[in-house]
């Protein structure tokens, strides 16, 4: 039992650094063009895992060509993709929005392979997806979303399309990675897709705002080397079920961080929007859970 505390605690200390995200784009937002933070957070994040990988004595398999190519993608779009759009649409709407629409990953990345993998969907994720809708609906049709915050809500919910895409193509590899082998090679290939974005499109990089660049590096360190950290020693502890109904920590620290750190109202949109995407997430996992134990 005190094993499996153990892992329910890390994993939601790692479902809030997930949440804390939303908080630090934000503030990377206001003082750091969006390629430029991701390349400079994947550079800060990369010899983190390497030492990681050094210390536990993982080494990369020998890969074909063709999931090399995967991997690639997947640093583009999950990697770079969701930093960079996260960082743009942060720009224009709030943190507590962008929370509420972070939290809807597990549900987008479902309807995504129903959609795209032909997988046969269980009337538990078309409820979760309907809720998780209807969650995303409060957030981005409320009558004070102006034209502004509508954009940023839809650049937001690009991050979780591209996030939910680099899930799927997971699925794809031939060879079965480990996952810290496999977010040092994330980092690594993000850096250098971000590097070479940032450089064609926003040009050699000058001096930032120290809250900016503090905020990069906190991103860097807590929710993506810590962050991987906490959530795989808390999944080791309990079952791969248990574990999923914990990102339903995200949203809510999302919104009490933007509340508390940033000074940002809440309205009922928004804990009605929470209310709807929490109940997409643990009423999936719960579904789950109980279908496991009948197995």
């Amino acid at each position: 039992m005190q094993r499996h505390l153990q892992g329910y605690v890390y994993l939601t200390l790692a479902m809030m650094t997930v949440g804390s995200t939303v908080v630090a784009s934000r503030v990377i937002a206001s003082g750091m063009p969006p390629f430029t933070a991701t390349a400079l957070r994947f550079a800060v994040a990369f010899p983190f895992f390497l030492l990681l990988m050094r210390l536990t004595g993982k080494r990369l398999p020998s890969l074909p060509s063709r999931d090399w190519i995967i991997l690639l993608v997947q640093a583009g779009a999950g990697s770079v993709g969701y930093t960079t759009l996260l960082i743009s649409g942060l720009r224009l709407t709030t943190a507590a929005d962008a929370g509420v629409i972070i939290g809807t990953l597990p549900v987008v990345a479902g309807a995504l392979s129903i959609l795209v993998l032909r997988e046969r969907p269980h009337s538990s994720m078309v409820l979760a997806i309907a809720l998780a809708t209807a969650g995303v609906l409060f957030i981005a049709f409320s009558p004070d979303a102006g034209e502004g915050s509508l954009l940023g809500n839809m650049l937001v919910f690009g991050a979780v399309i591209c996030e939910s895409l680099f899930i799927l193509l997971n699925k794809k590899l031939s060879t079965k990675i480990p996952a810290l082998t496999q977010s040092a090679v994330m980092t690594g290939l993000g850096f250098i897709v971000a590097m070479v974005a940032a450089l064609v499109t926003e040009g050699v990089p000058g001096e930032f705002p120290a809250g900016a660049m503090s905020a990069v590096i906190y991103y860097a360190l807590v929710p993506t080397v810590a962050g991987f950290v906490l959530w795989y020693a808390g999944a080791e502890r309990v079952s791969g079920i248990e574990a999923s109904l914990f990102t339903a920590v995200a949203p809510v620290s999302a919104l009490l961080m933007a509340f508390v750190l940033l000074g940002e109202p809440l309205h009922f949109r928004q804990i009605a929007g929470v209310a709807c995407v929490l109940a997409a997430v643990l009423g999936l996992g719960l579904f789950r859970r109980r279908e496991m134990k009948a197995e």
